[in-house]
């Protein structure tokens, strides 16, 4: 009775961790198959690791990038460094504190199930299940400091620099931005003509496939991702086709000039037609046939005397 009372106490447990794990998966799998895969990459200048400010197009503050050849200064102020841990027994890494941790967890089991302190050590048949509920609880115990410390941690933490307040900076058509440590730049119409073209013309180069396309409209980092992208929906057999691209309201969020280079951080909705097919046969695998919307932080960058160029995607809450 005791042995098939802790197996049904071992089933729980794993079912917990299923449970904890699957909403993960979901989000993953549900991500839209649009240009940039629906995750932020790119790079904003020395803005990479601050959020721009927010508009009333995506009033929240885009999501940290996730897919960046930026690196953070390395001692800039506002950085995030790991706290030292304690030298206590159980803050031991590798084996030992593993291990440790694992034979508390074993009696806490017990605990739960209806044993002594102990009784998950010296009732159960084998090594093995000794062995499987100590892997569930360290299982456990790091997913759990894992979501504290990303409910606990700023925006645009892991080793990133906090964002820094912008000062004087407004939104529309005659936006102004300025930085710190940058020059002002002015935003004139026949730009914000340019990123709109952008808009549509990069998800159709990604539609189509057109890598030397692609290399002509945004940064060779962001074309990077996307090759990248490119390649692993030709490995499922899948092809993205993105169509019916219209912008429904963008704002300015920042814009300003590093050295040679203009900088300018958009916030766009837009509606468009996204599927994702067989490659094959041509048969709809994902996405669907009718108009959805997508609000995106888009950052374009102009070398003095050059054309504007996608130099990043953020995606919003």
């Amino acid at each position: 009775m005791n042995s098939t009372q802790r197996t049904r106490g071992i089933v729980k447990t794993i079912a917990v961790v299923l449970a904890l794990a699957l909403p993960t998966a979901i989000v993953a799998s549900s991500a839209d198959a649009r240009v940039g895969g629906g995750s932020s990459s790119g790079s904003r200048g020395s803005r990479t690791f601050s959020a721009p400010p927010s508009t009333s197009t995506a009033p929240g503050a885009p999501s940290q990038f996730n897919r960046t050849y930026s690196q953070p200064g390395v001692n800039q102020p506002g950085i995030n460094r790991a706290a030292p841990t304690g030298g206590g027994f159980f803050n031991r890494g590798g084996f030992l504190g593993g291990l440790a941790a694992g034979f508390l967890g074993a009696g806490l089991l017990g605990l739960l199930f209806g044993g002594g302190l102990f009784s998950g050590l010296g009732g159960l048949s084998s090594i093995l299940g000794l062995l499987l509920q100590i892997g569930l609880v360290v299982l456990l115990v790091r997913l759990a400091m894992s979501w504290w410390q990303r409910r606990n941690a700023p925006a645009y933490a892991s080793g990133s620099p906090a964002p820094q307040p912008q000062a004087n900076y407004r939104t529309g058509l005659s936006g102004l931005g300025f930085g710190a440590n940058s020059a002002p730049l002015e935003i004139q119409p026949a730009d914000y003509e340019a990123f709109e073209r952008l808009l549509g013309d990069t998800q159709a180069a990604w539609s189509n496939e057109d890598v030397a396309k692609l290399h002509t409209l945004a940064t060779p980092e962001m074309v990077s991702y996307f090759e990248k992208d490119l390649a692993e929906n030709r490995a499922r057999n899948a092809v993205n086709k993105v169509s019916d691209v219209k912008l429904l309201q963008g704002d300015l969020a920042e814009s300003w000039r590093e050295g040679e280079t203009d900088y300018a951080t958009v916030a766009m909705r837009f509606s468009l037609v996204d599927k994702t097919t067989d490659r094959t046969s041509g048969q709809l695998v994902g996405g669907s046939e009718q108009p959805t919307e997508a609000t995106e932080v888009w950052t374009f960058a102009r070398r003095r005397g050059a054309d504007w160029e996608l130099s990043a995607i953020q995606q919003t809450s």
